[in-house]
């Protein structure tokens, strides 16, 4: 019985040090299966000819290009995606994704690639056109104190506006959190309803993501609408789009994070967005 004890210790003995070492010397990746949506433009689309375009899949073959590793790059719907990489369908999940704490305890997370922040949109006809700050970027998480600073600055412009905003979106948290009792907000289903009202002049502002604005003000149809104010990132608002990966991989992470801090220094992460965004979308 003894001697059954001590050969029981000595294999969970080797079992423990031979996990400890196969963790110590890593994973080793040559080959990184990628998953996207190709419906989110400019993220990532697909074009006419079933092939993938956009910011993300141009930053994705610099990204893998620096990582020294083969990249395939799969189209997964975006609602499946994190049970799909759990699963091990792929490696990493590049398709617009923010990282949010709720997700964050189910996958692991990059650091952010890119973050277009949230701004407001109003009418060239429109008093508020000209309003100030355009254009400048605020952060919640590294200068919450600034960001305040910019509003207070604008209050007297704002007092009493009436803004509209998708109810439960990160844009309805930012006007609770920092602007209740200076604006009036007029939530709504989807951010197309809200297009319409400022249209029609039931609202004076809207806002909503700078891409999507840039996007929606670039419409047949909207051509008087028109991207106003500050752009303000971080903080409530997530720490913007992110590579996914499982918890499980912290060497892909790794080297995702020394990728995308390669890309922000040598200024590819700035010409991309320029490209695909008409301005910088470099997470501060």
């Amino acid at each position: 019985m003894k001697y059954a004890i001590l050969t029981l210790k000595a294999l969970l003995l080797s079992v423990l040090l031979f996990t400890s070492g196969a963790h110590a010397e890593g994973k080793e990746w040559s080959k990184v299966t990628i998953a996207t949506e190709g419906e989110f433009r400019p993220w990532n689309f697909t074009k006419a000819d079933g092939t993938l375009d956009g910011y993300e899949i141009e930053l994705t073959k610099y990204l893998c290009q620096h990582m020294k590793v083969e990249c395939n790059i799969v189209v997964q719907s975006f609602d499946g995606m994190i049970p799909a990489l759990n699963a091990g369908k792929f490696d990493a999940i590049i398709s617009g994704m923010s990282a949010t704490a709720k997700r964050e305890e189910v996958i692991d997370f990059s650091e952010s690639y890119g973050t277009t922040g949230q701004t407001f949109a109003t009418l060239k006809s429109d008093s508020l056109v000209d309003m100030p700050l355009k254009g400048q970027v605020f952060s919640l998480a590294t200068n919450e104190t600034g960001a305040i600073e910019a509003l207070k600055s604008l209050t007297p412009l704002l007092q009493g506006k009436t803004i509209g905003v998708q109810g439960s979106s990160i844009a309805a948290s930012f006007l609770e959190k920092y602007l209740k009792g200076v604006v009036e907000v007029h939530e709504y289903k989807t951010t197309e309803q809200h297009d319409l009202d400022l249209k029609a002049g039931r609202v004076d502002l809207i806002m909503a993501s700078t891409a999507y604005l840039s996007t929606a003000a670039a419409k047949p149809g909207n051509e008087e609408m028109t991207v106003v104010g500050p752009r303000f990132q971080g903080g409530l608002l997530g720490r913007g789009s992110s590579v996914g990966l499982r918890k499980s991989d912290p060497e892909l992470k790794a080297m995702f994070n020394e990728a995308i801090q390669a890309a922000k220094a040598d200024g590819t992460i700035k010409t991309l967005s320029q490209k695909w965004f008409g301005f910088d979308v470099t997470p501060l």
